[in-house]
């Protein structure tokens, strides 16, 4: 079954997963094990969020899904700052990253006020 539409929110949030996957590995090598784990955890699940609740049993479930990615984005973008602060990243690295990550919480966050304010679908 093909999808005939795209979903940005569905392609930004897996491809800021593969940043996440790429910077993580790096860290790795750093020996920056905790940190790496920790921006891996909240960076990757933002996308499998999205992914689950493009697939919700209902609209309830749907924006529960979407709040708990909205969420994992925002801790997401703590661990980002946290990383260029305390030059764990380079600055630039970090900057795309954070940059990337304010853009899906600004998505995730118009979405969920759209579901929230439209009259019931389902």
């Amino acid at each position: 079954m093909g999808e005939s539409r795209k979903n940005p929110l569905k392609e930004k949030s897996y491809a800021f997963a593969l940043e996440i996957i790429s910077v993580t590995k790096q860290m790795n090598e750093q020996k920056e094990f905790v940190l790496a784990k920790q921006l891996l955890r909240s960076g990757t699940s933002i996308g499998a969020l999205v992914e689950e609740a493009n697939q919700a049993e209902s609209r309830a479930d749907f924006i529960h899904k979407l709040s708990i990615a909205n969420k994992e984005a925002n801790e997401t973008h703590y661990w980002l700052r946290l990383l260029k602060d305390s030059k764990t990243l380079v600055p630039e690295t970090a900057d795309v990253l954070i940059a990337q990550c304010n853009e899906l919480v600004k998505l995730l966050t118009a979405i969920l006020k759209t579901t929230k304010n439209n009259p019931k679908k389902k």
